[in-house]
């Protein structure tokens, strides 16, 4: 059973998503709050597994709720549902991090899908929205010099996955990082998981906006 914190300012938006998610034998809605500060409060008490959070909310909004919330409950999943795709929105929310950002006028079944996945660990992103602000803050093809200066974390990481953080940075799959650095998909994958253990992140999503900050001011 996955427990549901439902968080949104809109009172028929919580209910319909209430209304609607409990027909899931799987998800049960253990509460709802309609801003970012009540959901804190909720959360050491209902332990949920999976909060739903809405972006633009008056007293707290998402993304801070979300850094408190992740600092405090690591264990906890939060993917965003929002009105909203602007860029920064989604930034905000990635870097705060949330595991995925999904908007409210998807299909329902889709919705379902994504709380499954977000609470297995897999990130979740609409449509696009990935693409739109990698293409905004780096060039489309990467150069391999690094700063002279990196960020802690950054700064541990071996030159290889340096590279590999780079190249995910600009959207490469898996399969074109193996390809470009003539190793295997496996040993790609070996080495993300070891930058999410040294950068303490969580989702490809975030390596991609944190290598961005990293290396998109190299022109």
């Amino acid at each position: 059973m996955i427990r549901l914190l439902l968080v949104d300012d809109q009172s028929l938006v919580r209910q319909g998503l209430k209304a609607m998610l409990s027909l899931e034998e799987d998800l049960e809605i253990v509460g709802t709050a309609e801003n970012g500060e009540e959901a804190i409060s909720l959360v050491e008490t209902l332990q949920p597994d999976v909060i739903l959070m809405d972006v633009r909310m008056p007293v707290m909004n998402g993304a801070t709720a979300t850094k408190i919330i992740c600092d405090r409950y690591p264990q906890i999943k939060i993917l965003v549902l929002s009105t909203y795709d602007d860029d920064k929105d989604v930034t905000d929310a990635i870097r705060a991090g949330a595991k995925g950002y999904l908007l409210k006028d998807m299909p329902s079944e889709e919705l379902v899908n994504a709380i499954r996945a977000v609470n297995h660990g897999y990130a979740q992103l609409a449509p696009g929205l990935l693409e739109r602000v990698i293409n905004q803050q780096v060039p489309a093809t990467p150069k391999r010099e690094f700063p002279s200066q990196l960020p802690p974390g950054f700064a541990e990481l071996t030159p290889r996955e340096l590279e590999i953080a780079k190249l995910v940075a600009v959207g490469s799959t898996n399969q074109e990082i193996a390809d470009q650095l003539y190793i295997s998909q496996s040993t790609v994958k070996t080495h993300i998981n070891s930058i999410f253990n040294r950068l303490n992140i969580k989702n490809r999503a975030q390596l991609a906006i944190y290598a961005n900050s990293v290396f998109g001011s190299q022109n």
